[in-house]
């Protein structure tokens, strides 16, 4: 996410022209759909700022209706967190496209709706959303558990079940603690995430 930043202004250009010349978007990979599969999808407000985290009524409303805007779209929800400045998802879907436009126009509205309240117009809100496929099924599960794992991680809460915007709570009661703890220690999430999900120091 903030690899461009790191970029000489001639490592930008050479860049920029090679993802012109093929038609992707400027700062960030192609989005690649038309087959069903399982993402993980990961969308963050800019520069890191905690502008979902303004309100718990905001954090609340924030999860409320990225859910409604995602469940028509896929097959299934496995997993989802949102913390103040970000949230991810894990979910199945006949096609990514449909479902990224529709997160699209989630963040169009929340943008204005939250730059209106905050008296901030044209202020920049989202990070485009990224979408990555889930390729085994030890990545689908280490991918689960970081998201469950993420407001630990980020030291919000000390266990997940104390943190109120995420699938954590649901997923406990279904697969049980000490299911739960077992999948922990069969896939570890190690270095997932490091330097994407964290803003920039």
């Amino acid at each position: 996410m903030y690899e461009w930043r790191r970029l000489s202004s001639e490592e930008r250009e050479k860049l920029l022209k090679e993802r012109k010349s093929k038609g992707h978007p400027w700062h960030g990979p192609p989005h690649e759909g038309g087959f069903q599969d399982t993402y993980h999808l990961t969308a963050a407000c800019y520069e890191h700022s905690p502008i979902i985290g303004t309100s718990p009524q905001r954090m609340d409303e924030c999860e409320v209706t990225l859910l409604g805007t995602v469940r028509p779209n896929t097959i299934e929800i496995y997993a989802w967190c949102v913390l103040p400045n970000h949230y991810h998802m894990l979910v199945s879907t006949k096609d990514v496209l449909p479902l990224l436009r529709e997160i699209g126009q989630f963040h169009g509205r929340t943008s204005h709706d939250w730059n209106g309240q905050d008296g901030k117009r044209g202020r920049k809100v989202w990070h485009r959303c990224a979408e990555r496929r889930i390729r085994t099924e030890r990545h689908f599960w280490a991918t689960l558990n970081y998201i469950h794992h993420n407001p630990v991680r980020h030291q919000y809460v000390k266990r997940w079940q104390d943190w109120p915007y995420s699938s954590a709570c649901e997923f406990l009661d279904q697969v049980g603690r000490t299911q739960a703890e077992l999948i922990w220690r069969q896939y570890p999430i190690l270095n997932f995430g490091k330097g994407w999900d964290e803003a920039e120091k």
